[in-house]
C-alpha cells in the first residue's frame, strides 16, 4: 500500500522525498498516517528485504487498498531545518548558486550475484598415519590433508597460514596433544601462547576432552597470553620489583601519571587527550621505542614524547610498572642476563604461537631469542585478518617468517568450515585486492543459494531503522536475538544503532569500553551550551565550556565567587572575566545573551550558532582533532547534526542526550549477564567470532576505508588503506548465513561515495 492521509493531505510514497522517509516513518509510530480507505491507522515499514510500504498495525485492512490512481501533489512537509532563527529572526539557510543537488531516489537492496559456480573446496582427505589422530576420528574430530600437515609436522620451524574459519583452533589444540602423546613431549617444554586469555581456556578446555589427555598434564603446559606467560618469568626472579601491588592494573592509575606530567608542562586536562597519549605510548613501547629515540612528527608528538619521558621517570622513581613493561622488562632480562636466557632455551622445545599476524616487535624479539636453539616454532595466523596497527601489530613478520626462519616449510589452511560459498566468494574478491599478502583463495565446503546483500539507506538513521526492522521481522519467522551482529568500524557510527535498540524491547549488549556518543569530548562541550541555555547555574555545563572558551579550569572557582559577590548566575559571571585579552573579554561579555538564545532554536540551527557565534569551529580546528587521526571533533559534531534533525527543541534533545548516556551504563551492566542477545561491536572486537546474520555499517569511502587511511593514500602510504580492506575482510568472515553491508547515500550529512572496497563486488550486482 503507498498511499496514506497525513496531516490532512493524501500523500503517494512514491513522491514523498527521499530524505524525508526516516521522517515519515517515525510520525507514523506516532499515529499520524491514515488509512484513506477505512479510516484506520498506517504504519510505514522501512526494512532491507522490500520497497518501502505503509501496512495496517492494528488491523488486518484486507479490503483497504491503494483507492486511488491521481497522482497527488508531491509531499513537502513544513521543514524547520530549512530555515535558521538568529536574535528572534527566522532566516533561509544560504544556498549553494549553482543549480540544487539533484533528488536521491530510493534505491532498492541487491543481491550480490556470485559469478563463479560452487563446486566443494578441495579439502583432501587426511592420510590417518598417526594412531593419535585415528583415536581423534574415531570421537569425530577430522582433519583435512593439510590440516593434519599441521598437526604432524612438528620439527623445525612451521608457519600455517590459517584462513577464516579454516580450523586453527582445532589444528593448534590437535598438534599440541599429537606431541605429548604420540611423540611423548614434556608438557613443560611446550609454550602455548594465545592473545586472549579467553583463547587460552578455550584451547585447554578442548585438550582435555581429547583421548589421553588429563588435568594435570594439561596443567603443566605453558600457556597463556603474551603477558601472563613472560610476567611470571619476571615474577619468579625478581619478586619484589615485580610484585603485582606494584602494577599500574587500571587506566586511570596511569593517567593520574601522566596527568600530573602534564600540569608541570602545563597542558590543561579538559583540553590535552591524555588518553590518546597514552594509546601513542604503549605503541613506542611495544615497538621498542624508547623516550630518548622518539622522533615526534607533529606538535602533539612532540608533548607526548615529553610525557613519555616524565612517565617512565615516575615509574621507575616509585617502582610501578605497567602490562607494557612486562615484556619490555623480560626482554631486557634476558639481554643482560644471557646465561639465564640459555637456561630457557634449553627448557622450551617447541613455541606455538596464535594469531601471528598480530605480533608485535617485542613479542616477536622474545621468541626469537627463546626459539634460538630449536628453531622450533609453529606460528599459525593470517596476514589478511591483521587489523591492529595502532597497537604496534605488524604482519610483515607473518610475511617475512622465511627469512628469520630459514628453511621453514609452510602450511596453508585454504578451507573455510565457516561460511557458505556466496559470502567466502565475497570475502575473496575484497581481499584479492590487497598487494601485501600471502596470494592465497579460500574455498567454501557447502553453498546456501543465499547471496549476500547491498542496500542504501538514506543515512545513519534510516540505517540504523531498516536493519532494527529486518532483526525484528526475522525473530518473529524463528531467530534467535544471539544469531545477530551489527559491526562497524568506529563506536561512533553506533549512535543511530544504539538510539534504535535501546528504544526496541530487542536484547543486545556491547563491548564495556564502548562510551556514550553524547559523552564524547567536543560532543559534550557543545552540549554544555544547550545545558546552560536552560539552567545557567549548571555546573558541569560551565566546566564543559570553558576549554572551548580557552579559559583553564581553575578559573571555575574564581566564577563561583564571582556569581556570589555579584548575586548573579555562573553564566552571567563569565562576563566579568578577565583574561588581559580585550578580544577574548569582549567576547564573554556577549556569551550570556547568545547561549540564553540557543533555547529558542531548534537543535540544528542552535549547534550552527554555537559553531560560529561563539567561535566552537575554531576551538575544533585548533584543538579538536590533536593526537587523534582517527576520530576528529568536526566529525563529531557532524554527527550530532544527523542526530539533531530528530528534535524539535533543546529541551527535548538533551532529555535524549541523557537518556542515552544513561541508557549506555544500563546496557554494559545488564550485558554481562545476557547470553540470548544482539551483538553491537566493531568490527576489532568481533575477531574471531562468528554469528548466523552479520550487518556492516558504513561502507563508504571515509568510514571504511576510514579518512586517515584515504589521506595516507594520498601520501603514497598504502599500509592503512590495506589494513582497512583487511577490516572489511574480517567483518564479511564473521557471518555464517547471512551478509547485510549498508551503503547509505549520506554520511554526516554529506554525499557518500560507496566504498572503494565494494568495486569488485559491484560488478557483480
Amino acid at each position: 500500500m503507498k498511499i496514506a492521509r497525513y496531516k490532512n493531505k493524501m500523500i503517494h510514497l512514491d513522491n514523498v522525498r527521499r530524505e524525508d522517509f526516516q521522517k515519515l516513518y517515525d510520525d507514523s509510530k506516532k499515529g499520524s498516517l491514515i488509512c484513506p480507505g477505512c479510516g484506520e491507522p498506517l504504519r510505514m515499514h522501512l526494512g532491507i528485504r522490500s520497497h518501502p510500504y505503509f501496512y495496517h498495525h492494528l488491523s488486518k485492512g484486507s479490503n483497504c487498498n491503494d483507492t486511488t490512481n491521481s497522482e497527488p501533489p508531491r509531499y513537502e512537509p513544513s521543514d524547520s531545518n530549512e530555515y535558521i532563527e538568529t536574535n528572534g529572526f527566522r532566516l533561509p539557510k544560504s544556498r549553494a548558486v549553482l543549480a540544487e543537488e539533484p533528488q536521491t531516489s530510493y534505491k532498492a537492496s541487491q543481491p550480490l550475484k556470485i559469478t563463479r559456480p560452487f563446486s566443494r573446496g578441495n579439502a583432501s582427505p587426511n592420510s590417518v598415519q598417526s594412531d593419535y589422530l585415528r583415536k581423534l576420528e574415531a570421537i569425530g574430530i577430522r582433519f583435512d590433508g593439510n590440516q593434519e600437515k599441521a598437526v604432524v609436522n612438528t620439527d623445525g620451524p612451521l608457519l600455517i597460514l590459517a584462513g577464516a574459519g579454516s580450523g586453527k583452533t582445532r589444528v593448534l589444540t590437535a598438534r599440541t596433544a599429537y606431541m605429548l602423546q604420540e611423540q611423548k613431549a614434556n608438557p613443560q617444554s611446550l609454550m602455548l601462547v594465545t592473545f586472549t586469555a579467553k583463547a587460552a581456556s578455550e584451547m585447554k578446555r578442548r585438550l582435555i576432552s581429547y583421548p589421553g589427555m588429563d588435568q594435570e598434564r594439561i596443567h603443566q603446559i605453558v600457556s597463556g597470553t603474551f603477558h601472563s606467560i613472560f610476567y611470571k618469568i619476571l615474577l619468579y626472579h625478581s619478586k619484589e620489583k615485580w610484585s603485582s601491588s606494584n602494577l599500574l592494573k587500571k587506566e586511570w592509575q596511569k593517567e593520574q601519571i601522566v596527568k600530573e606530567a602534564g600540569r608541570a608542562l602545563g597542558l590543561d586536562e579538559k583540553e590535552f587527550a591524555y588518553d590518546l597519549a597514552l594509546q601513542q605510548i604503549g605503541l613506542w613501547k611495544n615497538t621498542m621505542v624508547l623516550p630518548r629515540q622518539v622522533k615526534p612528527d607533529s606538535p602533539w608528538e612532540e608533548k607526548t614524547s615529553l610525557l613519555y619521558e616524565r612517565y617512565e621517570s615516575s615509574k621507575e622513581k616509585n617502582g610501578y610498572f605497567d602490562f607494557d613493561d612486562m615484556l619490555i622488562g623480560c626482554h631486557r632480562l634476558f639481554s643482560d642476563r644471557p646465561q639465564l636466557l640459555e637456561q630457557y632455551q634449553a627448557r622450551f622445545e617447541h613455541f606455538l604461537i596464535d594469531e601471528f599476524q598480530d605480533i608485535n616487535k617485542v613479542q616477536y624479539e622474545l621468541i626469537k631469542m627463546l626459539s634460538a636453539r630449536t628453531k622450533n616454532v609453529c606460528a599459525v595466523g593470517d596476514d589478511d585478518q591483521s587489523i591492529y596497527a595502532f597497537r604496534g601489530s605488524d604482519p610483515s613478520y607473518l610475511l617475512e617468517f622465511e627469512k628469520d626462519f630459514p628453511g621453514a616449510e609452510i602450511v596453508l589452511l585454504n578451507q573455510n568450515y565457516r561460511s557458505p560459498h556466496e559470502i567466502v566468494e565475497t570475502a575473496n574478491t575484497i581481499i584479492s585486492a590487497n598487494q601485501q599478502r600471502h596470494k592465497k583463495e579460500m574455498k567454501a565446503q557447502y553453498a546456501r543459494e543465499v547471496q549476500p546483500v547491498l542496500f542504501y539507506p538514506y543515512d545513519e538513521e534510516e540505517e540504523a531503522t531498516m536493519i532494527l526492522t529486518d532483526i525484528q521481522e526475522r525473530i518473529e519467522m524463528g531467530a534467535s536475538p544471539e544469531d545477530f551482529a551489527i559491526l562497524f568500524r568506529t563506536n561512533t557510527a553506533s549512535r543511530a544503532v544504539f538510539e534504535r535498540l535501546a528504544a526496541s524491547s530487542l536484547p543486545f549488549r556491547m563491548d564495556q569500553n564502548m562510551e556514550s556518543f553524547y559523552e564524547r569530548f567536543m560532543i559534550k562541550g557543545m552540549l554544555a551550551f544547550f545545558r546552560l541555555s536552560l539552567n545557567e547555574d549548571h555546573t558541569d555545563a560551565i566546566r564543559n565550556i570553558l576549554p572551548s572558551l580557552f579559559l583553564k579550569q581553575s578559573i571555575f572557582r574564581d566564577l563561583q565567587a564571582e556569581s556570589i559577590l555579584k548575586d548573579c548566575s555562573m553564566l552571567e559571571a563569565l562576563a566579568h572575566v578577565r583574561t588581559g585579552f580585550a578580544f577574548q573579554e569582549q567576547k564573554l561579555k556577549k556569551l550570556a545573551d547568545v547561549v540564553r538564545s540557543l533555547s529558542r532554536l531548534s537543535p540544528l540551527a542552535a549547534i550552527e550558532c554555537v559553531e560560529k557565534d561563539l567561535g566552537y569551529q575554531d576551538f575544533i580546528k585548533k584543538r579538536g582533532s590533536e593526537g587523534n587521526k582517527w576520530d576528529k571533533g568536526s566529525d563529531d559534531i557532524r554527527d550530532l547534526k544527523v542526530a539533531a534533525k530528530n528534535f524539535e527543541n533543546i529541551a527535548d534533545f538533551v532529555e535524549h542526550a541523557d537518556h542515552m548516556i544513561g541508557m549506555n551504563r544500563e546496557v554494559k551492566q545488564a550485558g554481562k549477564n545476557l547470553v540470548k542477545a544482539i551483538t553491537l561491536s566493531t568490527i576489532h572486537r568481533s575477531k574471531g567470532l562468528e554469528y548466523n546474520t552479520v550487518y556492516v555499517l558504513g561502507a563508504v569511502d571515509g568510514s571504511l576505508p576510514h579518512d586517515f587511511a584515504l589521506d595516507s593514500y594520498r601520501n603514497g602510504d598504502p599500509q592503512p588503506l590495506e589494513e582497512e580492506r583487511r577490516l572489511l575482510y574480517v567483518a564479511v568472515t564473521r557471518a555464517m548465513e547471512k551478509l547485510y553491508i549498508s551503503v547509505p547515500h549520506y554520511r554526516r550529512g554529506r554525499k557518500a561515495n560507496p566504498s572503494r572496497f565494494l568495486n569488485g563486488l559491484n560488478k557483480n550486482l
